[in-house]
């Protein structure tokens, strides 16, 4: 078995949601590696978050829905999937 590397790619609600607050949300609710900061525009900021799980987790549904529940999340999309 080997591991899998996931970036999502998580949507605040508006660009009034703290970031640091968000970030720390997130780091709380799954284990994550890394979360970058990604500007949108008229001051929205998305999150790039880099998770590393066991390929034998499965998919990434049971770790969109755990940061979707967060509140100021608008929205998490799965960016990238690559066994490493």
């Amino acid at each position: 078995m080997g591991q899998v590397a996931i970036t999502l790619k998580v949507m605040p609600e508006s660009p009034e949601v703290d970031i640091g607050k968000l970030k720390e949300e997130i780091r709380n609710s799954v284990d994550v590696k890394e979360i970058r900061e990604e500007p949108i525009g008229f001051g929205l900021v998305a999150l790039k978050v880099l998770i590393v799980l066991q390929d034998s987790t499965g998919g990434t549904d049971m770790i969109e829905k755990s940061i979707s529940e967060i509140s100021g999340v608008a929205s998490v999309d799965t960016e990238d999937v690559t066994l490493l």
